[in-house]
């Protein structure tokens, strides 16, 4: 089954982009500078930061429908990051390099599976839900943390 995986645009957070600490503390969002490689995943170039590079923590709602999956958590953006496009059936180093909680979804918004799987054999994961006629797309998220990392749909 052939698959994509999206990551979040940038346009709602470009507005954040450059702020200062205190204006950013202003509308709830922390600025940090990545001291670690693999600890600051960004949900829009999906990759994890650089080390010494700006990140921004702030609430995000990946999952604004209205059903009791309705879902919002803390995400990082990388400072001016623009939206990566993977290739078709690309699974990024960000996803293979983690723990993952696969969720799949329904038409209806309803979870109709969820699974955890590392992330070097999360295609097998992938391909099972999506071979689910029933599946309309899938949500990855950090099965340490719990944060939404992704969106997957049938390519």
């Amino acid at each position: 089954m052939s698959f994509r995986v999206l990551a979040l645009d940038a346009a709602p957070f470009r507005h954040l982009y450059g702020l200062s600490d205190a204006a950013l503390a202003a509308v709830g969002v922390k600025a940090y500078r990545a001291d670690r490689f693999s600890g600051f995943p960004c949900r829009i170039s999906l990759s994890d930061a650089q080390v010494g590079e700006r990140v921004l923590l702030l609430n995000h709602e990946h999952l604004a429908v209205d059903t009791p999956y309705r879902s919002r958590h803390a995400i990082f953006v990388r400072d001016g990051a623009e939206r990566a496009e993977p290739r078709v059936g690309e699974l990024t180093p960000y996803l293979r390099g983690r723990l993952l909680s696969v969720r799949a979804f329904d038409a209806a918004d309803m979870m109709s599976d969820a699974d955890v799987v590392d992330g070097t054999a999360a295609e097998a994961v992938i391909a099972r839900m999506l071979a689910d006629p029933a599946t309309a797309y899938l949500h990855v998220h950090s099965a340490k943390r719990g944060c939404y990392l992704a969106r997957i749909e049938r390519a």
